[in-house]
């Protein structure tokens, strides 16, 4: 007879108890394996159509690529002074412990008063010693870290082309644009040029001749012939002031964002009269830069200036990759219209960390610089047409379907759509010259924009 009790075989020994924990281990791990096998089989067709869904064919070749903000081409003397610059400052106007504690109020301040408060502001405001040291200790600084990127990845065609050259700077204020260019191109700074700095503030004059010189001497020419500096004669007086010479080279940085502010008369209104103002100033071989902050209405004022250049027998080559209309004009921008308008920018996460502290400490946090910019040179001869389409990217990258990178572009076709299928590294400002492999007409259009797109 079995020993075994009727109840036993219910009861499992260690072996039994052991064996049956592993097959409900197997049976987890064949549950959860058959779970990701249908999950895989049913996201592969997923995939393969979201690809042949969204995906472009590739209809075009970048065969040129330059950068408009790079700080690559800046020199290392250069770059030590604009991370330096506000000890720089410190030794030509220093401010006591008390002064630099409320330098951030006062910065504030003074941001108020050019934009929010604008209409109540004294046109000489800057000849106030409070005001001008907050300006230089802080929009100056970010002015130079703008402009100093820009000029330097500029061609060099846009500059003064010869020895003895005179240049006029209208609004000039404490000189930054003098500044900028010396650091940003030290081919300059080999050449006997003249500059002719106007603006209402005597003060704001003389702190920037005095800024200007002690940089000059940290920068020096790397001809040793050269002089030491640029002859700088300062000028006391608005746009339009008569100056003795004709120039061969004229700029203003934010100088029409300021008149705009002045008035209320639309750009297209003043324009007329900005323009006859500078061609007063100018010879036929005058050579232009013109800067603004990247806001609608100052971009607008540089679109109708543009205009006007084209009309008069000049070549406005950047950003502009064509002469043809503007596509991105901001007519009616400044009025809250959704008109796209000409501005570019550059991450500022590499600039002067003492100057992104000021920045937080000001509450003034600056993650973007943002400009709006044209050169005219003082030809309207066409580049031979060599097959390649020119374009400027005019945004930053956007999200496509099929997790894709699309950018916006400025050709002679009219506003684009760039397709970055192939990873490059694309951001906003860049020139780039494509081949494509079909007529401009033929390629397809945007479903959202009706743009043509172009898919490098």
């Amino acid at each position: 007879m079995n020993s075994e009790k009727w109840f036993e075989k219910y009861i499992p020994s260690e072996n039994k108890k052991e064996n049956i924990r592993n097959l409900k281990r197997e049976s987890r791990k064949e549950i959860e394996r058959r779970k990701n096998s249908r999950k895989s089989e049913n996201a592969a067709p997923e995939a393969k159509s979201g690809n042949a869904k969204f995906r472009t064919s590739i209809n075009a070749q970048t065969v040129i690529r330059t950068e408009l903000f790079s700080s690559a081409g800046i020199p290392e003397d250069s770059r030590n002074v604009i991370e330096n610059f506000d000890r720089i400052i410190q030794g030509i106007r220093p401010l006591n412990s008390r002064q630099l504690q409320t330098l951030p109020e006062d910065i504030r301040r003074l941001s108020h008063q050019m934009t929010s408060e604008k209409a109540s502001r004294r046109l000489g405001y800057m000849n106030e010693s409070t005001q001008l040291s907050a300006y230089i200790r802080y929009f100056t600084w970010w002015n130079l870290v703008r402009h100093s990127r820009l000029f330097s990845c500029l061609p060099a065609e846009n500059f003064p082309q010869k020895d003895n050259a005179v240049c006029i700077d209208l609004g000039s204020g404490p000189l930054t644009v003098v500044t900028a260019l010396w650091l940003a191109r030290p081919e300059l700074r080999n050449r006997r040029l003249t500059w002719y700095c106007l603006d209402v503030s005597q003060n704001s004059l003389s702190l920037g001749e005095d800024v200007y010189l002690s940089v000059a001497s940290k920068t020096p020419p790397s001809d040793a012939a050269a002089e030491p500096h640029w002859k700088i004669i300062k000028v006391k007086g608005s746009f339009g002031t008569f100056i003795r010479q004709k120039a061969d080279f004229i700029t203003c940085a934010n100088m029409f964002n300021e008149l705009d502010q002045s008035g209320d008369m639309p750009p297209e209104f003043q324009t007329k009269k900005y323009f006859d103002v500078l061609k007063n100033y100018s010879l036929p071989e005058t050579r232009f830069l013109l800067i603004e902050p990247g806001v609608p209405k100052a971009a607008r004022t540089l679109c109708l200036l543009r205009e006007r250049f084209i009309k008069s027998g000049f070549s406005v080559r950047n950003p502009c990759p064509h002469h043809g209309d503007c596509p991105m004009n901001g007519f009616k921008a400044y009025t809250g219209s959704s008109n796209k308008w000409c501005n570019f920018a550059f991450s500022t996460e590499d600039a002067p960390k003492r100057l992104q502290k000021l920045s937080s400490s000001a509450k003034l946090p600056k993650d973007r610089a943002v400009l709006s910019f044209i050169t005219a040179v003082p030809e309207n001869s066409e580049e031979a047409d060599d097959g390649i389409l020119k374009a400027r990217i005019t945004s930053d990258g956007f999200r496509l379907p099929g997790n894709r990178t699309g950018f916006y572009a400025c050709t002679e076709n009219g506003l684009a759509v760039i397709e970055n299928e192939s990873g490059q590294e694309l951001k906003s400002g860049d020139f780039i010259g494509v081949k494509l492999k079909k007529p401009a007409e033929k390629l397809p259009a945007d479903i959202k924009t009706g743009f043509r797109k172009i898919v490098i």
